[in-house]
């Protein structure tokens, strides 16, 4: 695979570090800060907000830019962001910080696929959003436990200032390896590409898919810390090396994902939505033993990631043409808009309904909601292809 490649992997690892790692300090902020649990996890909905708000903004004003331009420029506002995180010197202002941060989110992994397909050849694009993806999966497996462990030991603060190094790394290394390209001279990636993006069916189907999936994942994981805590019984130095096995899981799946992807696409959209209810459900039995709950939580990884290459390469595919990249950034908006649901969703549970023993229960669910529009879909498409004769689910346009 090219060296730019793991160049944009370097940015994922930032970025997921910042966007995950703040799951494992809940209990520190909450304290610190003077909110409950819920609130902090609140957190995590600002940030999934700020990205959902941040992709079709930063599309629209950035869609003539040249993309290894506007890649830097998403770094800069990443490690701004966090440097702004750490100083923060109260809840709504760490608020704040986090949906600034979100706002170079959606596009650079947006941006990074289309930027990942147009190195590799046609059966290997799957693939190469998942090795970009890797970032994401290294950043729960390194990143998050080591940020978890530092903000523990020193204060949440300190794991801010770490993220915002990583930034100015991979700004670095992105300045370096990404290779220059022309700016776009085309209105279709301007305010009227994003209409017409958004106002193709087969693309708002791909992203209800990926907001529900996602608010099953997030509904689960959010309160992953407290669940292990209070209900499993671990010490709150246990979850760190827990979230590493959660880490594990997602290497797994995400690469995985891709390189089944490559090979039947639609199977594994069906199978991996399936595979995540099916986890997620097990999860709320598993979380009363501490083995099982741990052997649980790498399942729950893998089957999480598992849907993110297949459901961006449905995306990029029903896009075509010059909307990819607005339609990839959307995508990437709305796995974010699932997180931010799910963690609200987890926190009504947890306050208002069955508590906090039963947020698997119910984010395992979800997924299934997802799985019935896919197949809604699958089913459009293939009615589709009978009345033209055009070849179902075609290779991405570059």
């Amino acid at each position: 695979m090219p060296l730019a490649l793991y160049a944009l992997t370097a940015g994922a690892f930032g970025i997921g570090v910042t966007e995950f790692v703040i799951m494992g300090l809940l209990i520190d902020v909450s304290k610190d800060l003077g909110v409950s649990i819920s609130a902090a996890g609140l957190l995590i909905s600002g940030y999934a907000i700020g990205v959902v708000v941040g992709a079709p903004i930063l599309g629209m004003l950035t869609g003539k830019w040249s993309r290894k331009t506007l890649l830097m420029s998403l770094m800069v506002v990443f490690t701004v962001g966090n440097l702004a995180c750490a100083l923060a010197p109260d809840y709504w202002t760490l608020m704040a910080a986090r949906v600034l941060t979100a706002f170079a989110h959606a596009s650079f992994f947006g941006v990074g696929s289309v930027v990942a397909t147009s190195l590799v050849a046609p059966n290997k694009k799957a693939s190469a959003i998942a090795i970009m993806f890797t970032g994401l999966t290294v950043a729960n497996i390194l990143g998050v436990p080591f940020g978890t462990w530092l903000g523990q030991a020193y204060g949440w603060r300190s794991t801010f200032f770490a993220v915002t190094l990583i930034g100015l790394v991979a700004l670095a290394v992105i300045a370096l390896f990404v290779p220059k390209d022309k700016a776009v001279d085309n209105q279709e990636e301007g305010s009227q590409g994003a209409l017409a993006v958004l106002g193709r069916r087969s693309v708002l189907l791909g992203l209800l898919i990926t907001v529900l999936s996602w608010v099953g994942v997030f509904a689960g994981f959010t309160y992953i810390a407290p669940i292990l805590t209070q209900i499993t019984g671990f010490s709150e130095a246990a979850v760190s090396p827990i979230l590493l096995v959660f880490g594990g899981g997602l290497v797994v799946g995400n690469l995985a994902g891709g390189w089944l992807a490559d090979r039947h696409l639609v199977p594994t959209i069906v199978a991996s939505l399936v595979a995540l209810s099916v986890v997620l459900l097990a999860l709320t039995a598993a979380i009363h033993q501490p083995v099982l709950a741990v052997i649980a939580i790498g399942l729950f990884g893998a089957a999480a990631f598992a849907t993110v290459s297949p459901l961006q390469i449905w995306v990029l595919q029903k896009a075509e043409g010059a909307g990819q990249g607005l339609a990839s950034s959307f995508n990437i908006a709305a796995f974010n808009l699932g997180n931010a649901i799910g963690a609200w969703l987890g926190g009504v549970v947890i306050d208002h309904g069955p508590g906090l023993g039963s947020v698997t229960l119910i984010a395992g669910l979800v997924p299934l909601a997802a799985l019935a529009v896919a197949l809604f879909a699958i089913r459009l498409d293939k009615r589709e292809t009978a009345i033209s004769g055009a070849p179902a689910l075609s290779c991405p346009a570059e």
